[in-house]
């Protein structure tokens, strides 16, 4: 991916996003700043390219890479040494789930590259008996952010009458 600002790859220890197509009401800034946080909590020090597309994008990634036909919110693509990687987000679950959980798409769309960000760390929730679920607890309180993937596949979902996506 390439930093859509600079139309170059990221450099060392810097995050790129990439809205394609692009996110009604998300501030993109805003967004780019909590990226840049979430990869120093995750103590990643390359660079992660970070796109935001569709469900339909997403199923197609998650066909090819995965071998799973269907789409999903993120998925985490780590380099060799561990340091960055690139994550694919989907605007579209990300949308739905807001809904879903009462919050904005701003923060679900946080949630997830949080989540992915600790993928890209070495994190692997079904292989580690729970510590990525407690890192990401811990992180994910610290930045205010609402229910962790992980947490909140171990509950019902609680249902807000109003969601606001802004």
């Amino acid at each position: 991916m390439t930093n859509p600002d600079a139309g170059e790859p990221s450099s060392p220890g810097k995050v790129a996003l990439l809205f394609d197509p692009p996110c009604a009401g998300v501030n993109a800034a805003d967004l780019r700043r909590f990226a840049g946080h979430a990869h120093k909590l995750a103590c990643l020090s390359g660079p992660v390219d970070i796109l935001i597309s569709g469900d339909e994008r997403l199923h197609e990634l998650n066909r090819r890479f995965r071998g799973k036909d269907k789409p999903t919110d993120v998925l985490s693509f780590p380099t060799q040494d561990g340091k960055g990687g690139d994550l694919a987000i989907s605007a579209d679950t990300a949308a739905a789930n807001a809904i879903r959980y009462g919050h904005t798409l701003s923060d679900e769309l946080k949630v997830l590259i949080l989540h992915g960000m600790l993928h890209l760390a070495g994190y692997d929730h079904e292989r580690d008996n729970g510590e990525m679920a407690s890192r990401e607890q811990v992180l994910r309180a610290r930045l205010d952010l609402p229910p962790a993937l992980i947490e909140r596949s171990r509950k019902p979902a609680r249902l807000k009458r109003v969601a606001r996506l802004v």
